[in-house]
């Protein structure tokens, strides 16, 4: 994974206001795939030029590409990341109590961009509430205790 980052002091104008919403949004993925009482498994699929819009992790998590690509991501502080992925890249991000990080991801590249993101319920803040047409995109997952 390599990165280009540039600087912006305010997100553009045409954010601003969905980057304020998105402050509040605990939709890390575009589609929820799984969910328990310990965890929840996002999958995000871009085509080209799609993007999943401003959301915030306050949830301990980690992603895997699944596939190679380009991204863009506008964060809450002002940055804007380029990143190139390769597949089986891996990130693990910790939040401490109080802290949070709000971005949108742009598939920039030619070619379709998934990810697969797991977060843990048990972190040091507690979870957004998800909308109850997002829960039920994992209500067909099979759960087994042993």
């Amino acid at each position: 994974m390599s990165q280009a980052l540039s600087s912006r002091p305010a997100p553009a104008p045409d954010l601003a206001a969905e980057l304020e919403a998105g402050r509040r949004n605990g939709c890390v993925g575009t589609r929820l795939l799984s969910m328990d009482d310990r965890s929840r498994v996002w999958t995000i699929e871009l085509k080209p030029g799609e993007r999943i819009g401003f959301h915030t992790h306050v949830l301990d998590y980690f992603w895997t590409a699944i596939t190679a690509g380009r991204a863009r991501s506008h964060f809450g502080d002002g940055r804007v990341v380029e990143t190139e992925y390769r597949a089986g890249d891996i990130q693990h991000m910790t939040f401490s109590s109080g802290r949070s990080m709000t971005h949108d991801l742009a598939n920039i590249g030619d070619t379709e961009l998934i990810f697969t993101t797991v977060e843990f319920l048990d972190s040091a803040n507690p979870p957004f509430e998800l909308p109850a047409e997002v829960q039920a995109q994992a209500e067909g997952a099979v759960h087994v205790r042993v």
